[in-house]
């Protein structure tokens, strides 16, 4: 092991995990902040979590903080509560021994249960990645390094600790964090690192939706959105969360109405503007649902028909890889609806159609299809204009709605017994 001393800017130290690890060291245990946390204040940047090791076992972290509680069954840790602020806090965990392999690991290699606690070295060489697998000393100001992660850190490399192959069967997930990482620090992914994801990306199938979902958030809003998009392609892994997609990347504009939907979303979280999962779930998905309800269409279901039960066998069939929460999909439908609203350029629907709750998100996602090359006869500059101008002064931009055709008249047929009369 490796002890560096740094001088890290107090100003990016978090005060409430050095009161976490100071608390845990005045009780006789050894703590340290450690991942995440110190990587990013190693490479100058604000962290947005802090996590802290310790030998202490769960139990006993619990019982020394009051504002503290235990959560996780798969890993065991200890949330430790400042206001709306939680250091996590993880005991040192060991490697699996032959005897636990069948309670602990799944028939393909992923861990099922990951509470065996262990020594400092031991939980360095089970973290994932070298770069995460630093640990900080507040009290001397010394870095300590058990797998040079000071050495791959310098050379922005991306390295697993240990067999790439059995380190992403313990864990798919590592996959998308590698892919994550290289899109969010621009550093490399190293080569025994990267080959593996090629050809072990079906391992994702075996991941709970709920997790994928969250993986996808923080792939798609964190700022990093779009090289995330961009990365995850490179490595043959989108279609693995996305298949419906994946399968019509290369028709149409789908694959750049997805790169702007995100280009637009890093921009408003670079700016701090509210951004919702809704938007970015109705582009990742917008070209299955055109296909869906055209198919509808085609085989004679009604316009409305074909959108309502489209956007349902698309959700449905991502639901089975990625979970999709009420909350967002149903605004997601309704962004997908209006885009058959807005074409209607005539009476008092515009008007209407301005006060919808979910015009702006819609009006947006105009845009970003015209912007990926869909030609819409620029109805997003008249929407454009139509918002600009005063309420009294729009009637100039409508126009006038057409009259339907006058069906012909059919003659009734007099019933048979009424001719027979006649």
């Amino acid at each position: 092991m490796t002890k560096t001393p740094i001088d890290l800017s107090p100003d990016y130290i978090n005060v409430s995990a050095l009161k976490v690890v100071k608390r845990l060291t005045s009780a006789g245990y050894q703590a340290y902040l450690v991942g995440g946390c110190v990587r990013d204040l190693l490479l100058g940047n604000h962290p947005k979590d802090f996590d802290v090791a310790t030998d202490a076992n769960p139990e006993e972290v619990h019982e020394l903080f009051r504002n503290s509680r235990l959560i996780g069954r798969r890993f065991k840790i200890v949330h430790v509560r400042f206001g709306r602020e939680i250091i996590e806090v993880a005991t040192f965990r060991a490697p699996h021994s032959e005897t636990q392999t069948e309670q602990n690991f799944s028939d393909g290699g992923m861990i099922l249960s990951d509470n065996i606690y262990g020594s400092f070295h031991e939980d360095a060489e089970r973290r994932d990645f070298t770069m995460n697998a630093l640990y900080y000393d507040p009290e001397n100001d010394t870095i300590l390094d058990e797998v040079s992660g000071l050495e791959d850190l310098g050379s922005r490399q991306i390295r697993l600790i240990g067999n790439p192959d059995s380190r992403y069967r313990e864990d798919p997930v590592r996959m998308l964090r590698a892919v994550r990482f290289k899109a969010k620090l621009g550093f490399e992914i190293e080569q025994t690192t990267a080959e593996p994801l090629y050809r072990l990306g079906l391992l994702l199938r075996d991941i709970p939706p709920a997790r994928l979902f969250e993986e996808v958030l923080k792939l798609f809003m964190s700022g990093h959105g779009e090289q995330s998009f961009a990365v995850l392609r490179e490595y043959d892994l989108f279609g693995w969360l996305f298949p419906d997609t994946n399968r019509l990347l290369e028709t149409g504009n789908g694959a750049e109405l997805i790169r702007l939907a995100l280009a637009s979303t890093d921009r408003r979280i670079a700016k701090d503007m509210p951004v919702t999962p809704a938007f970015i779930f109705a582009a990742l998905l917008w070209q299955p649902y055109l296909e869906q309800r055209e198919q509808l269409e085609a085989d004679g279901e009604s316009s409305y028909v074909a959108s309502f039960e489209g956007a349902n066998q698309v959700v449905s069939r991502q639901l089975s890889v990625t979970s999709i929460p009420k909350r967002f999909s149903g605004p997601m439908r309704d962004i997908w609806s209006l885009q058959y609203r807005l074409p209607i350029k005539s009476g008092k629907k515009p008007n209407t159609l301005l006060q919808h709750k979910r015009f702006r998100a819609a009006y947006d996602f105009l845009l970003l299809r015209e912007e990926s090359g869909e030609q819409l006869d620029g109805l997003g500059a008249w929407w454009t204009q139509f918002q600009e101008t005063a309420e009294e002064d729009r009637g100039e931009l409508l126009e006038q709605p057409t009259a339907p055709a006058k069906r012909p008249r059919k003659r009734r047929r007099k019933p048979e017994n009424q001719a027979a009369t006649d």
